[in-house]
């Protein structure tokens, strides 16, 4: 599989990768063996980059993946993983509902400072039994997750001295890059105008049906050296189900006017005789400042038929017929779910 450069860094990831919210049971259960079973079915298809969170499943999913890697060629695999919360335990049957079916027995609290930073780089160490993480994202940072009055608030903490201690984990060579892993364009704006980052993370915002980062993000990415890892490429599924009765768009049930445009799109696909799911995967990887798109599923089936449309590629014309039906800066739903 192809390989592409993060940033100015020494890294290299596959173009296609694989996302492991769903194997901490976001929305339903999955049982281990499953989880293994995908993973196995992602390392078959020759993908060697995974992304994990302590959020995802309130640190089984990272439990799962360290377990799956930990007797893989270590120099064939890029791990990444997140900063910005930190778990701690709770009695069982009080973890709050955060979408998890059956997560581990803790919740989350917020917290990108120098010292949560350090602290989480540690606990992940401890939950996934590896003695390398490669990339580390600040997880869901911006207005998106927290509101304008407490971002604020994190956003100053992270620049004051969260940055710092990424810093610090790169110089050391604790780490290979940093960045953000957001649903949102305007907090890699404030960012990047504040400090300088590898790579960003960005769900559902640079798709073939919202192309928010086009006006602003992705020429200054190009200025700073800074690439893109896309996730979300079909917009909560809408992309993949087509304009269907009860379809999301960013989460939530599409309005008329998202539904209209997914709509036009799929007529567009079938003119070229294609499944809109085809071009809604592989738009992104036209552009050259996107190093990966993130594949996450919890069935090796569900991952089989994502990688089934990423062949044969398509040329990058395709997606022009597309560009009079996108969406540019929607509104957001109140509540993300964490890429």
């Amino acid at each position: 599989m192809e390989r592409r450069r993060i940033g100015r860094t020494a890294l290299e990831v596959t173009q296609w990768s694989f996302g492991t919210a769903a194997l901490g049971g976001l929305y339903r259960e999955c049982p281990r063996d499953v989880a293994m079973a995908t993973l196995q079915a992602a390392w078959d298809h020759g993908i060697r980059y995974f992304d994990t969170a302590p959020w995802y499943g309130l640190g089984l999913a990272e439990r799962r993946v360290g377990d799956f890697l930990r007797d893989k060629p270590r120099s064939d695999v890029v791990l990444s993983s997140k900063v910005g919360r930190l778990l701690r335990p709770v009695p069982d049957g009080t973890v709050p509902d955060y979408s998890y079916v059956n997560p581990l027995s803790f919740d989350a609290d917020y917290d990108y400072s120098y010292d949560g930073i350090m602290r989480s780089v540690e606990f992940s160490y401890a939950r996934l039994g590896l003695n390398r993480i490669d990339i580390l994202y600040v997880h869901d940072i911006g207005v998106y997750t927290h509101g304008a009055a407490r971002n604020a608030h994190h956003l100053r903490q992270f620049l004051d001295s969260g940055l710092k201690a990424l810093d610090e984990l790169k110089a050391s060579g604790t780490i290979g890059a940093f960045g953000l892993g957001v649903n949102e364009v305007p907090v890699c704006l404030d960012v990047l105008r504040n400090g300088d980052l590898d790579c960003i993370l960005l769900a559902g915002r640079y798709t073939l049906l919202d192309r928010s980062a086009e006006a602003e993000l992705i020429p200054l990415c190009e200025k700073k050296g800074v690439s893109l890892v896309v996730g979300g490429v079909f917009n909560s599924g809408i992309l993949a189900t087509g304009a269907a009765p009860g379809a999301n768009f960013d989460y939530m049930p599409a309005t008329p006017e998202v539904l209209e445009k997914v709509a036009a799109m799929e007529a567009i696909a079938k003119s070229q005789g294609l499944l809109l799911a085809a071009p809604a995967l592989q738009f992104p990887l036209a552009h050259p400042l996107v190093s990966t798109v993130l594949l996450g599923t919890a069935r090796p089936e569900s991952l089989h038929r994502n990688m089934a449309l990423t062949e044969p590629p398509l040329s990058p014309a395709i997606f022009d017929a597309y560009q009079g039906h996108t969406l540019i800066a929607p509104e957001l739903g109140t509540e993300a779910v964490r890429v």
